[in-house]
């Protein structure tokens, strides 16, 4: 686990944020699916759309969105400087779409029996973040 306090470890990634447009839209309540198709690099958008189809009982489609928001995410983590490990904070809000695309794929993941995953997106959670499962129901 990454220690926020750890001065010997890498600062915390804060993120510019996913298009400010992409993430107006869906505050305006948009339909995910159009906003992630306009901005597909926006990991928040992805994220909507796996927790809508978790919801729905919709596993698949809920990993497959999740997935891809999740790989967005970690494509916009290296932009800014992330290794791989240390302090992505739920706090800083812009993070939050990279942390709820690995919710929604823990969630997705244990729905579907695949376990193994289902570990790593909590083990990743908790590197990132120790508060992040929690906010994401996951604790």
């Amino acid at each position: 686990m990454t220690s926020f306090g750890d001065l010997l470890g890498p600062p915390p990634v804060l993120l510019p944020g996913d298009d400010d447009d992409a993430e107006s839209e869906l505050l305006n309540h948009a339909d995910p699916t159009a906003v992630a198709a306009e901005y597909p690099s926006a990991s928040i958008a992805w994220a909507t759309l796996a927790e809508g189809a978790l919801e729905e009982g919709a596993a698949v489609a809920g990993y497959a969105y999740a997935r891809t928001g999740y790989h967005r995410g970690l494509d916009q983590l290296r932009r800014n400087g992330w290794k791989g490990y240390g302090p992505v904070p739920w706090s800083h809000e812009p993070n939050r779409g990279f942390l709820r695309a690995v919710g929604a794929l823990a969630r997705a993941a244990q729905t579907i029996g695949e376990d193994s995953e289902y570990r790593r997106c909590l083990d990743l959670l908790e590197d990132c973040d120790p508060a992040a499962a929690g906010e994401l129901g996951l604790a």
